[in-house]
């Protein structure tokens, strides 16, 4: 697909080549040559591959130009125009795209190394005296294989340097993902071309939109990938999630209260049956009252990958108390939990977007801020994510 999409993209530049206008005499014969037109490209054999060390390798080879151009011929005092057929045969193009990374972190061709040339050139005369100028389309061919020759580099340079380099600069490296995070996926270095691997370091940072500046320190071993079956490898350390745990933790974003309308029928009769001796120690007017439950982390969560799946382990203070009406909340109990849970997560990359999910509850896939919830009160993560989902 990627080949197809270069080789449609090159057919689309080289097509819109212009030439200058030629003139010249030979012998009797002053001739004029312009309005140069590409009519089609056939690309015999094109081929995208890696050029270890400089960048991607586009190659053609043994390929044919049609064109077609228009003539003015002054021999003596008898003046002719038409128009000229040629085609040019045996074209090969050579052109190696170097890559880098700009200062704000995207890719940008660097550089483009070119070499075309053009095996032979034919050319047929229209028009009233056409056969009788036949003679001239070895002069001709010389000059306009030649003109032919010196466009190619050219448009591929432009179509490389301004054209690709302007639709990069265009792909953003920093962005919002909701009212709360952003992510920073700028390169980090100069993809590394090998044999048979593009491999580009990007940043894969999550940060706090109200604190950009407010990041979490990179520690994680940064992922190896050992296979070459698949066109897309990605892959995503453990910082990609502790900056984005992280991020979140600090927008304030993992923590719940569980009152009112909001709390299950069946939740709240566990609490008050699990505390009804500590109200009737307290105060047995408060019986009657509401009863809230408080879930916050009082850090932000830790990720350990490992080829069994995602480990997130979180701490968290569950805190149960009694709303009167009028006055501040009575405080039954404080606890503070640690839990780890364990997350099979899947991933699907496509072309302008990747997600991640889990097929577990919804809650573990947001970035499992709920994930303490199974630890508050004894109450299993089934039980818990049925009641907060």
């Amino acid at each position: 697909m990627l080949k197809y999409e270069t080789q449609k993209f090159v057919v689309e530049e080289l097509s819109n080549i212009t030439m200058p206008e030629m003139k010249g005499n030979e012998g009797r014969f002053e001739y004029t040559i312009n309005e140069v037109k590409i009519n089609e490209l056939n690309l015999t054999y094109a081929d995208l591959a890696f050029q270890p060390g400089l960048g991607l390798l586009f190659e053609v080879q043994n390929s044919s130009i049609a064109l077609s151009f228009q003539r003015r011929i002054l021999y003596w005092f008898f003046y002719d125009t038409g128009a000229i057929n040629a085609s040019a045969e045996g074209v090969n193009i050579h052109t190696v795209l170097h890559m880098t990374k700009d200062e704000l972190g995207r890719l940008k061709i660097s550089n483009i190394t070119c070499d075309a040339s053009i095996g032979k050139m034919k050319m047929k005369f229209t028009g009233t005296l056409g056969r009788v100028y036949d003679f001239l389309a070895t002069f001709l061919t010389t000059g306009m294989r030649f003109l032919l020759n010196q466009q190619i580099c050219p448009a591929m340079n432009h179509a490389g340097l301004v054209l690709i380099n302007s639709l990069l600069e265009t792909i953003p490296v920093r962005t919002e993902v909701d009212k709360y995070v952003g992510i920073d996926y700028s390169l980090l270095s100069d993809p590394v071309v090998t044999s048979r691997s593009l491999d580009m370091d990007f940043r894969g940072m999550f940060f706090e939109l109200e604190n950009e500046n407010n990041t979490l320190v990179n520690y994680a071993v940064n992922p190896i990938v050992r296979e070459y079956d698949r066109m897309v490898y990605l892959g995503l350390s453990e910082y990609f999630f502790d900056s984005g745990l992280y991020s979140y933790y600090k927008a304030g974003i993992f923590q719940m209260n569980i009152a009112n309308e909001r709390m299950p029928k069946d939740l709240e009769m566990l609490l008050r049956t699990t505390y009804f001796g500590t109200i009737m120690m307290m105060n047995p007017a408060l019986v009657e009252y509401p009863i809230s439950l408080r879930l916050e982390l009082n850090s932000a969560p830790k990720t350990t990958i490992k080829t069994s799946g995602a480990t997130v382990a979180v701490t968290a203070i569950a805190t149960v108390m009694v709303l009167p009406p009028g006055t501040a909340p009575v405080q039954l109990s404080s606890m503070t939990m640690v839990r780890s849970c364990l997350l099979m997560l899947k991933y699907s990359v496509f072309i302008d977007r990747f997600k991640i999910f889990s097929n577990q509850s919804a809650l573990e896939s947001l970035a499992v801020r709920f994930c303490a919830l199974s630890s508050c009160l004894s109450l299993s993560l089934t039980i818990l994510t049925k009641y907060t989902a």
